[in-house]
């Protein structure tokens, strides 16, 4: 690890550099935890959820870790309170996204909590620190799920490192395995930040059919488009290119209301809810009946780099012994 590193860990309570990204209602307790134990620092995501399953997945992660975990509010989703909620169960690591982090900063820090905030510019960067956020999480165009900027982990990461030194900064976008997270430390980066690979952890809620899409997909096989906006409009962000891409591209991308199949209903969840065409959720165990196959498909460029689902603390070793391999020539 480099001096940054070594420090953000020391900082955050972890033993390695690795964050495991929130992606959302793929999340599980079991997937935060298992990372955390395994010395990384996992995440759990709860945006736009009700008080009482966020205090529920809440509980449920602390009480299979007792390490460092942080939660990650989606700001544009979710009400104002959620932020309460989770610092009123005793959360140390708020992150939070797609929003202005100024108005929850004081309370997190009266809560003893530290702030990460994802930017996808640098000038975003200066504006959350100059707010008293405390980690920049700097996000590349590459990465899967919704995307907030549109420049390269490469190029961004540097930019943001100097533009708010010394604040940590960690990388995000497009990273896969160990030599990614080399490459992010050797950027300027005091960590990584990484989704799509942990979606392919056995502890993940993504659905089967979700990780095998993974595991067979090349680096040219995914999407940047606003596509699945039904529950989050004129979001980016970056999918698979799977039924509905295709079928969507081959009708010349026409827009909202003028899309293939725009009412149809593509899923059920095994509480009878339906999934319809473009909706921005994901394939999660929840989908009990449908295809599967044809909803949000979330998924980063570094997706060719996977070929296999694992345990999450296996994921987190590998990453650290190939990083190491990588910084050590």
């Amino acid at each position: 690890m480099t001096l940054r590193s070594a420090a953000f860990c020391d900082r955050l309570g972890i033993q390695v550099p690795i964050v495991q990204a929130p992606v959302g209602s793929i999340s599980t307790p079991e997937l935060a935890a298992a990372v955390s134990n395994a010395g990384a620092l996992g995440m759990i995501g709860v945006g736009g959820m009700p008080a009482g399953m966020v205090k529920a997945r809440l509980r449920a992660t602390a009480g299979l870790t007792g390490r460092p975990f942080g939660a990650n509010v989606i700001l544009a989703t979710s009400p104002p309170e959620t932020v309460d909620v989770v610092l009123d169960a005793g959360v140390k690591i708020l992150s939070l996204f797609w929003g202005d982090p100024a108005p929850f900063v004081a309370r997190a820090h009266q809560a003893g909590a530290l702030v990460l905030t994802t930017v996808g510019t640098a000038r975003e960067a200066r504006e959350a620190v100059a707010a008293g956020v405390d980690i920049v999480v700097a996000q590349g165009w590459e990465a899967g799920g919704h995307v907030r900027g549109t420049v390269s982990t490469l190029a961004l990461v540097p930019r943001v490192a100097d533009e708010v030194d010394p604040v940590p900064v960690i990388a995000a976008g497009g990273i896969a395995d160990g030599r990614g997270v080399a490459a992010v430390l050797a950027l300027g980066a005091a960590a990584a930040w990484i989704g799509t690979r942990f979606v392919c952890a056995e502890e993940s809620a993504a659905h089967p059919v979700y990780q095998q899409l993974l595991a067979a997909a090349a680096e040219t096989d995914t999407v940047y488009s606003t596509l699945f906006d039904q529950g989050w409009p004129l979001a980016p962000h970056r999918t698979i290119r799977n039924s509905t891409v295709r079928a969507w591209q081959d009708a010349g991308e026409p827009p909202p209301g003028a899309r293939p199949g725009e009412d149809e209903v593509v899923a059920r969840r095994d509480d009878g809810s339906e999934v319809r065409r473009y909706a921005f959720s994901p394939p999660s165990v929840a989908v009990a009946a449908g295809e599967p196959e044809a909803m949000a498909v979330y998924a980063g460029q570094g997706v060719g780099l996977i070929t296999r689902v694992e345990p999450a603390a296996e994921i987190v070793r590998s990453l650290m012994r190939e990083a190491q391999q990588a910084l050590t020539g």
